[in-house]
């Protein structure tokens, strides 16, 4: 059977105005304008260092090229969720909780990628925790649960 939820799929206006969600949303806009500034210059970096063998590999432009992407991605979903958009704010959920895992896993890795690049993983995953610690807070979810 294929019924609809009563829930509206968008939040109203005069609660995504308040000063607590406008706060969460420009901090969070903030922090994904930092992510995704960072992976360009990441692939700059990669584009200007690739005849060094020792600094650029495979990985670090496959894994730039994927960075820099879903940070994008994260940048979609961010304004998705300030315009309260209840499916953007789960993917921004989902999706900042999973990259913080794969960062973690990824420079943990012995020898995977260079420590410049280990470095500048370690501060999108800072910046993806910020993310993830406002997106999940108490006000945010309140603002987006199903009632």
């Amino acid at each position: 059977m294929n019924t609809r939820s009563s829930r509206p799929d968008v939040i109203s206006g005069q609660a995504l105005n308040q000063p607590r969600s406008l706060t969460a949303f420009r901090a969070m806009k903030l922090l994904v304008s930092g992510y995704v500034a960072l992976s360009v210059l990441t692939l700059v970096a990669v584009y200007l260092l690739r005849r060094d063998p020792g600094l650029v590999n495979d990985a670090v432009w496959i894994r730039g090229g994927i960075v820099a992407f879903t940070s994008v991605l994260m940048l979609v979903f961010v304004v998705g969720t300030a315009r309260g958009r209840r499916r953007a704010y789960l993917r921004l959920r989902i999706a900042s909780g999973l990259m913080v895992v794969a960062i973690a896993v990824l420079i943990s890795i012995p020898g995977f990628l260079p420590m410049w690049m280990r470095i500048e993983q370690g501060v999108c995953g800072v910046l993806l925790v910020g993310i993830v610690m406002i997106a999940n807070g108490r006000y945010l979810r309140s603002l987006f649960a199903t009632r």
